[in-house]
């Protein structure tokens, strides 16, 4: 059984957004650079209240933006 882990898709809806930069988001959700590239990277997986903040950002539910389950990182 492969591990169990939170994906993402914030880097292409990054991209999707008028290429608005990692710097940019993490403005915008009050957190560091550091954390987008450890979220886009899949090195950290969010708190309930940031991913909402993501959700907000981007307009989009939740299920949008992550998604959870084995081997999510190859999604």
């Amino acid at each position: 059984m492969g591990k169990v882990l939170v994906g993402n898709h914030i880097r292409k809806l990054r991209f999707n957004h008028n290429e608005m930069t990692q710097q940019q988001l993490a403005d915008k959700v009050g957190v560091t650079r550091q954390t987008i590239v450890a979220l886009e990277k899949g090195n950290y997986s969010p708190s309930l209240e940031l991913a909402f903040r993501f959700a907000h950002v981007f307009n989009l539910p939740l299920e949008e933006i992550f998604f959870y389950g084995e081997n999510a990182e190859e999604r």
